[in-house]
């Protein structure tokens, strides 16, 4: 009999790849976290987690869900208490744009308030826990004035400026009545954007939303009630609604995305900023914000 080596070790290597792929699923389930190789339709869940102050990595994984032909519905897990205008605003568009083409469901942490909230209004159903804080529908802009401070010890800011009202909002002198006005009328306009959104994303009245828009916060029991929530139910309630819209039958495999391996500096860096963040307990960022100051 003719000895053929090279199948032999073509076949060695494929027994290779399938056992390491095997060994690789079954680490994984031991460990409790999804993983991409699952076979079969999947449910992809992507989370919103913390103050949103960029956009972009989120959409990069909205987008690799989306172009995921094996992905046939998405949960977006939302435990944030807002952000940033704009990020918030593109997270947003994001989610309305995949809604279109597969079953989109966000589940609500402990927190999805404000920006948390609007990203996850133009979903196909939206889950809360009973007592989750969301709401909070309103626009913020927070300034500190540091006048009296410097004039006490000795200090004097000299501005040099093109126009009236080029250093509005300084720390360094009063706010005049026409500074306030402009930033009121920003506000009003980011709020009125804030509110036809999530009328367009609830399926509600402008009316009734405007009505809820005075940046109370609410559990998730009464936004349910409120119709700003569709179901109460925790993430794996959120999965299994999510599968039944993608037509997945029985237990679906559950996709997160795959997480970079950071260097070990950027590891220590993050590590740092995150305990630093925690400490502070409120991290800040510059501008217009659909922010809950309560986090």
């Amino acid at each position: 009999m003719k000895k053929r080596p090279f199948l032999y070790a073509t076949a060695l290597l494929a027994g290779i790849f399938v056992f390491f792929l095997l060994l690789a699923l079954t680490l994984t389930n031991l460990m409790g976290r999804p993983t991409q190789f699952a076979l079969g339709d999947k449910v992809g869940v992507v989370e919103v987690l913390g103050v949103i102050v960029d956009s972009k990595k989120v959409i990069e994984q909205l987008h690799d869900f989306r172009d995921n032909s094996a992905i046939k519905a998405l949960v977006v897990r939302v435990d944030s208490p807002g952000g940033g205008v704009g990020p918030s605003q593109e997270i947003h568009d994001e989610v309305r744009a995949l809604s279109r083409l597969k079953p989109v469901v966000v589940s609500m942490g402990s927190v999805a308030a404000s920006g948390g909230y609007y990203i996850a209004a133009p979903a196909k159903l939206i889950f809360a826990n009973p007592g989750t804080i969301t709401g909070s529908i309103g626009v913020i802009m927070e300034f500190t004035n540091f006048q009296e401070l410097l004039d006490k010890i000795g200090l004097q800011s000299l501005v040099i400026k093109s126009g009236e009202h080029k250093d509005i909002g300084s720390p360094t002198r009063p706010m005049s009545e026409a500074d306030k006005a402009i930033l009121q009328a920003m506000i009003d306009d980011v709020h009125q954007q804030f509110v036809e959104s999530v009328a367009a994303g609830r399926e509600l009245d402008e009316s009734i939303v405007r009505d809820l828009a005075d940046g109370r916060i609410f559990t998730g029991r009464q936004a349910m009630n409120l119709g700003l929530v569709d179901e109460l139910g925790n993430l794996e309630a959120a999965i299994r609604r999510a599968a039944e819209l993608g037509g997945i039958d029985g237990e679906p495999d559950v996709v997160y995305p795959a997480e970079p391996k950071p260097k070990l500096i950027d590891f220590l860096l993050e590590e740092t900023i995150a305990h630093l963040g925690n400490a502070l307990n409120r991290p800040r960022a510059i501008g217009l914000q659909y922010l809950w100051e309560g986090f």
